[in-house]
C-alpha cells in the first residue's frame, strides 16, 4: 500500500491525474505481491481484464511492478505470453517509473533489478491515502530467509533507513497535522543491525520524542523481540500497546523444518512476558497450516499455543509453495482435504478468541482515532 502511494506520487509528477474507473485510464499499472499463489492468480485474473480493454482502447499502456516482477519465472511468462503488458520494473528500481513512462514507445520494456541497490531517500514524495493516518518505511528487505518465504528473494537484503531522516519524516508528519504513524518492515525490529545506528527499541524511543499522539509498528519477527523493546512499549504511552507477532507453528519440528530460529517454550515465555508487561495489549499473529509434512501431532501443537495465547485475531493462510524456495522442494504430503479441514479448526479457535477479546470493551468507553466516514 505504501509503494503504491510512492508510484502515485511518481506518476503524477509527470503530470498524470488518478482515476479509480479502469475505463478511462491511459495507464494502468500493477502493484504486486508474491507471499502466496492466492495473490499471483489475482494479478493475471485482473490482467485478463485489462487486456480486453487494450483491445478497445490500444494507446492505452499496462504495467506490472512489485514482488511478483522479481520473480524470474513471472518475468518470463510475460515475455512469452503476454506482449500487451508494455512496462515492467521491480522492488529494487521503482524510481524509474517517470523514465520508463516517459520514453516508452509502444515495444515491451522489462527492466527489473536482480540486486538491490541503496536505500533512497523519498522525502515526503507520497501521495498518502490519508491524511490522519501514515505509513513510514524504517527498513527495506530481510535477511532472516525462512524457508517457505519469497520475501528475502524479492525485496532483497536487510537495509535500513538512517534514524535521523526516519525522525525527520515523523515531525513532518506530525507538523502536516497526523495522528497516527506505522513504522514499516519486512522484519521491522531488526531495524538498524546493518548500520552502525541505533536499535529499534531507541528507534521507537525517538520516535515517541517527536510527540506525534500514536505510533505503531510491523511486522515484528519473534526472534529479534526485546527486552529493551518491552520496556520502551510500556513507558511510552503514545506507542500503541498493538503487536502483531508471527508464530507459523506452535511445533517445534515444523518451526525447525521453517527455519524460525525459535521454539514454541521461547515463543511463549516472550509472548507471557509482553503480556505481564503491557497486560492490555492486544496481540496478533500469523499461522501457517499444511506445511510440508505436518502431522496431527504437530497441528495440535499449534492449537495448543493458540489456547494458551487467546490471540486477539490471527491471519491463518494454507501452506502456499512458492518457487525457488526451499519449502517448495520439500515433500508435501498433506493432502489439501487435510489442510482445508486444519485451517476451519483453526478458524474456529480463532474466532472464539477474538470474539472474547472484543467482549472485553463491552460497556466501556475508550478513546478511538477517527479515520473517515463509515
Amino acid at each position: 500500500v505504501h509503494d503504491s502511494e510512492e508510484i502515485s506520487a511518481l506518476i503524477e509528477s509527470l503530470g498524470y491525474i488518478k482515476t479509480d474507473v479502469l475505463e478511462e485510464a491511459d495507464f494502468i499499472i500493477l502493484n504486486t505481491c508474491a507471499i502466496r499463489e492466492n495473490a499471483h492468480d489475482k494479478v493475471f485474473g485482473f490482467l485478463g481484464r485489462c487486456k480486453h480493454l487494450k483491445k478497445e482502447k490500444k494507446d492505452i499502456i499496462i504495467g506490472l511492478c512489485g514482488c511478483m516482477a522479481q520473480e524470474e519465472s513471472v518475468v518470463n511468462e510475460i515475455r512469452e505470453k503476454h506482449p500487451y503488458i508494455d512496462i515492467v520494473f521491480g522492488t529494487h528500481n521503482m524510481n524509474d517509473l517517470p523514465k520508463m513512462l516517459t520514453n516508452y514507445y509502444g515495444k515491451q520494456d522489462i527492466e527489473v533489478y536482480s540486486k538491490e541497490g541503496d536505500v533512497i531517500e523519498f522525502g515526503n514524495l507520497y501521495k498518502r491515502d490519508s491524511n490522519i493516518s501514515a505509513w513510514v518505511n524504517i527498513m527495506y528487505g530481510c535477511d532472516k530467509f525462512c524457508t517457505y518465504c519469497i520475501v528475502p528473494y524479492t525485496r532483497g537484503k536487510q537495509r535500513s533507513r538512517k534514524s535521523e531522516d526516519i525522525i525527520k519524516e515523523v515531525k513532518e508528519l506530525k507538523e502536516a497535522g497526523y495522528k497516527e504513524i506505522t513504522l514499516l518492515g519486512q522484519n521491522v525490529n531488526a531495524y538498524g543491525k546493518d548500520l552502525d545506528d541505533v536499535s529499534f527499541a531507541r528507534l521507537l524511543e525517538l520516535v515517541s520524542d517527536t510527540g506525534i499522539p500514536r505510533i505503531r509498528f510491523v511486522t515484528s519477527h519473534p526472534w529479534d523481540f526485546t527486552d529493551e523493546m518491552i520496556e520502551v512499549i510500556k513507558n511510552n504511552p503514545n506507542i500503541m500497546p498493538y503487536i502483531h507477532l508471527p508464530l507459523q507453528s506452535g511445533s517445534d519440528r515444523i518451526l525447525k523444518l521453517m527455519g524460525r530460529r525459535y521454539t514454541k517454550e521461547k515463543y511463549l515465555e516472550l509472548f507471557n512476558k509482553l503480556k505481564k508487561a503491557l497486560p492490555y495489549s492486544s496481540i496478533t499473529t500469523d499461522i501457517i497450516v499444511g506445511f510440508p509434512g505436518e502431522t496431527e501431532e504437530d497441528f495440535n501443537d499449534t492449537l495448543d499455543v493458540v489456547n494458551e495465547c487467546k490471540f486477539d485475531s490471527a491471519f491463518t493462510f494454507i501452506f502456499s509453495p512458492r518457487i525457488g524456495t526451499p519449502a517448495a522442494k520439500m515433500k508435501d504430503d498433506v493432502s489439501l482435504e487435510t489442510k482445508n479441514e486444519r485451517l476451519q479448526k483453526l478458524n474456529e479457535l480463532i474466532n472464539k478468541y477474538s470474539k472474547e477479546a472484543n467482549d472485553r470493551y463491552l460497556n466501556k468507553t475508550v478513546p478511538v482515532l477517527i479515520e473517515g466516514y463509515s
